[in-house]
């Protein structure tokens, strides 16, 4: 961005701040418009979208200390941001031609000035305050906004690492346990974010230089993802082992049994299910979680006991048998001092 770009242009107004706005404000004032205006609210809209580039525009400037102070300088230099005029028709108060002509020739002449340094006869804009506040230094441009404005060797441009940004995604519980390559739209701009193996709901992975480029040769900000996973009707995430609920019959949990499970990878496993196995028993294998490095989770199985509903005579027979059987034996003895502790 020119200097002459920061004069003309009010970011306090495009934010809808005032000058005096702190931090917390300018950026509540960002978030509101930016989600008004973003492409994915308001598609194919080219004037929402012309927004919502003013407004990140005028966040990038306004969010940064060093920038906004650089900006609100040359704003008051040019004051607040009225266009210089090219010549003796300009507008009221001193134009571009009389204020630099007063502080090279003492105000007793007029010395011309173009705008752009491309234009023939004459030292571009840029030129001239580079020289002025430069030392001579000359390229180094008054309108680099990432320059360390009042620094030794004036505008000096120093590197200055990009700000980092906010979002989120929601997985699906495969995706979280095999990591997943998703695209992103992050204030317009579409990337391609590698979510690794092993996330569990709510956590934040920091991508490293994913955020806002970096100033004058500074390094990206980075991308913060807050993660969210959608609820599976079988398997949960516990770090890195994989819980799931398995469903047995009644005399495989009495009598003990091999049961065959089903899991996330379309594999399967064999477990053993011991004699006189209760209802919320876990059973470990170990090595079938999720892997992070050299460190493998493992799987974790809970038995659910299956009480059948569809009964004909011979099954009611049976449990009937079976209940006169095990009159004696109470399921709930010292169930009612438990509750009492």
């Amino acid at each position: 961005m020119a200097g002459q770009d920061w004069m003309e242009k009010d970011f306090y107004q495009v934010l809808g701040v005032s000058k005096d706005a702190d931090a917390e404000t300018i950026k509540k004032a960002y978030r509101k418009l930016a989600r008004q205006n973003h492409p994915d609210q308001k598609p194919g809209d080219k004037k929402a979208e012309e927004r919502f580039k003013a407004v990140g525009e005028a966040y990038k400037v306004l969010s940064d200390p060093e920038q906004r102070k650089q900006y609100d300088a040359i704003r008051a230099m040019a004051g607040g941001g009225a266009r210089f005029s090219a010549g003796p028709g300009g507008a009221s108060g001193a134009g571009f031609e009389d204020l630099f002509g007063a502080m090279f020739s003492g105000g007793n002449s007029r010395v011309r000035f173009s705008t752009s340094g491309n234009s023939t006869g004459g030292a571009g804009f840029e030129d001239i305050l580079s020289g002025l506040f430069g030392g001579g230094q000359g390229q180094q441009g008054f309108g680099n906004y990432g320059s360390g404005y009042g620094q030794q060797g004036g505008f000096g441009a120093q590197p200055h690492k990009g700000a980092d940004l906010a979002a989120s995604t929601t997985l699906t519980l495969r995706q979280a346990v095999e990591g997943a390559t998703l695209k992103m739209s992050v204030e317009g701009r579409s990337m391609t974010v590698r979510i690794p193996a092993g996330v569990s709901d709510g956590q934040k992975i920091r991508l490293r230089g994913k955020g806002r480029p970096g100033l004058n040769g500074g390094p990206a900000g980075d991308l913060v993802v807050t993660v969210s996973l959608e609820k599976h009707p079988v398997f949960s995430l516990n770090g890195q082992n994989i819980h799931m609920k398995v469903p047995v019959s009644y005399s495989e949990a009495v009598l003990g049994a091999k049961v065959t499970v089903p899991l996330l990878d379309g594999s399967s496993v064999t477990v053993k299910v011991p004699p006189g196995t209760s209802s919320g028993t876990q059973l470990r294998v170990r090595k079938r979680g999720v892997a992070k490095g050299r460190k493998k989770g493992d799987l974790i199985i809970e038995v659910e006991i299956a009480v059948p509903t569809d009964l004909n005579a011979d099954v009611k027979a049976a449990v009937k048998s079976l209940a006169q059987a095990t009159k004696d034996w109470d399921p709930r003895s010292g169930f009612a001092e438990e509750v009492k502790k």
